[in-house]
């Protein structure tokens, strides 16, 4: 090469340097041609620094479109789309949600309450998604989301519920709305209460830029048996990732049409879901709610898992005797806020000289058996409740104790009155007893349970990412005299049992 050009500039005389000169050919019969080359040459490199320079100012160009994310043309904010391989750049947060609540203007007015206990305006996003403008004097309340109308659904087939078919759309309606930084959408009804904070804690396990299909199934079996083992049941809520989201809205009116036989909206997400080839993520903190009756044994008795949500309030007794349902949510909820983590948490304790075994569900009740039980029956909930379709005593998706038919062998129950901060970074929460004990079971150790009229809680407040990898907490009876049982609940210690 170098003698070759060496050669070159000696036949060529003085002639400069020119870049293009691989290019060209010289013979003077083809001017023309060489005119055409370099005008190729010099307009792909005009091209190719333009291109250049955009990619530079622009996050994310049209031509390297994300795989998960909608047609270029569609009005649809990209900026959370984001498949890349490797560590997520932030932990997720409450501002990376958005929540879908299904609504109607004709019952919005008597549900609205329940959206109001949980939402946070400037923190949490989404919207009511409703059927159509709400009347023109009806004033919207300020502690509940902004409402939008649905798209319309009116086009789609439908068997049973027509209704149904605008609610299954809400994810796709919710994505085309384009707020920024989104990882997730949250579904649910307007009569359904989230804990966001323990949502935020499930949904922080999962790669946000995968395809995630997340929820809970119903309490009934005969419901999964109807509908599907392998759903998400929408009133106990639904979240899906953005990616998988994005995919939805591709397939979305195809599938209606497809399913128009199906009876509710979360089917026939399910069914768009699976044709994508996602199964369910099943979480324990997603609560359909589909039993009736007293949810006392189930709360009472939660699962080892963030409670995430609560459905069917309308449908069950309230939460706490002598209150109202929303009455008892809002004493739920000022607990929650205390101590987000732990609300609903079981621990177990026992009283060696009385014999007692002690169940505190933190927040919410605490229980003093007049004998030794196992852990692994303390954790199996009473069975308070009946099937949410035939109103019968199961089967459920979970084991269940019966009621002993004895009342003096059954637990003296104490709900929470009060909470409040300790002093030491914890918190100290209080039950009283809501119903007096029989005369006759006034002997022997159930005898010394009736004088206990209050059972005072301490515990140190719960990290959430103590969920990692959770263990129960262990609890020890302080004291108990006056009245008052005193309880401590906190971590356990290596090498501790639960039980004694």
């Amino acid at each position: 090469m170098p003698s070759s050009m060496s050669q070159s500039r000696e036949k060529s005389g003085q002639e400069t340097l020119n870049p293009f000169k691989p290019f060209i050919v010289s013979n003077q019969r083809n001017d023309f041609l060489t005119t055409s080359v370099k005008g190729g040459i010099l307009a792909f490199l005009f091209v190719s620094a333009a291109l250049l320079v955009y990619s530079v100012f622009t996050s994310q160009p049209p031509w390297f479109i994300c795989p998960e994310c909608p047609n270029p043309t569609d009005n649809i904010s990209r900026t959370a789309c984001n498949t890349e391989e490797g560590p997520i750049s932030s932990p997720t947060n409450i501002t990376h949600i958005v929540f879908g609540i299904g609504g109607s203007t004709s019952t919005w007015n008597d549900r609205s309450h329940y959206s109001a206990l949980w939402w946070q305006d400037s923190v949490t996003r989404g919207f009511v998604w409703l059927d159509k403008e709400p009347d023109a004097d009806t004033q919207w309340p300020e502690n509940s989301p902004p409402y939008r109308v649905s798209s319309d659904w009116t086009r789609f087939r439908y068997t049973s519920s027509q209704s149904a078919v605008r609610l299954s759309r809400i994810v796709v309606d919710s994505f085309r709305v384009g707020l920024p930084d989104v990882r997730w959408f949250v579904m649910g009804d307007d009569d359904t209460v989230f804990f966001p904070d323990n949502l935020v804690t499930v949904l922080a396990k999962y790669d946000h830029r995968q395809m995630y299909y997340v929820g809970g199934n119903s309490e009934s079996v005969e419901q999964d048996t109807t509908h599907s083992y392998d759903m998400a049941f929408g009133g106990g809520g639904i979240a899906i990732s953005y990616p998988l989201a994005a995919e939805l809205v591709r397939v979305m009116d195809g599938c209606l049409d497809r399913y128009y036989n199906f009876y509710g909206s979360d089917e026939r997400v399910w069914a768009c879901i699976k044709e994508l080839g996602v199964s369910l993520t099943r979480e324990r903190g997603f609560h359909q709610i589909d039993i009736r009756g007293d949810l006392f044994g189930l709360l009472a008795a939660h699962p080892m898992v963030p409670l995430v949500s609560l459905h069917h309030l309308d449908h069950v007794k309230p939460l706490f005797p002598n209150l109202t349902q929303h009455e008892s949510l809002e004493n739920l909820i000022q607990a929650y806020h205390m101590d987000p983590a732990q609300i609903m948490q079981q621990s177990f304790c026992y009283h060696g000289w009385y014999k007692w075994s002690v169940s505190i569900s933190w927040g919410y009740a605490a229980q003093i058996y007049p004998s030794l039980l196992i852990a692994g029956d303390l954790e199996k909930p009473l069975q308070t409740f009946r099937t949410w379709r035939s109103w019968s005593n199961g089967p459920f998706i979970f084991n269940t104790r019966p009621v002993n038919p004895d009342p003096c062998e059954r637990p003296a129950v104490y709900y929470i009155e009060g909470i409040g901060e300790d002093g030491n970074g914890g918190t100290l929460t209080s039950y009283r007893r809501s119903i007096a004990e029989p005369e006759n079971c006034r002997g022997g150790h159930q005898g010394h349970a009736v004088g206990i009229e209050r059972v005072l809680v301490s515990a140190l407040k719960m990290d959430q990412k103590e969920w990692k990898s959770p263990r129960r907490r262990c609890c020890e009876i302080k004291s108990s005299k006056d009245g008052t049982l005193k309880v401590l609940i906190r971590r356990c210690n290596q090498q501790e049992s639960i039980t004694p």
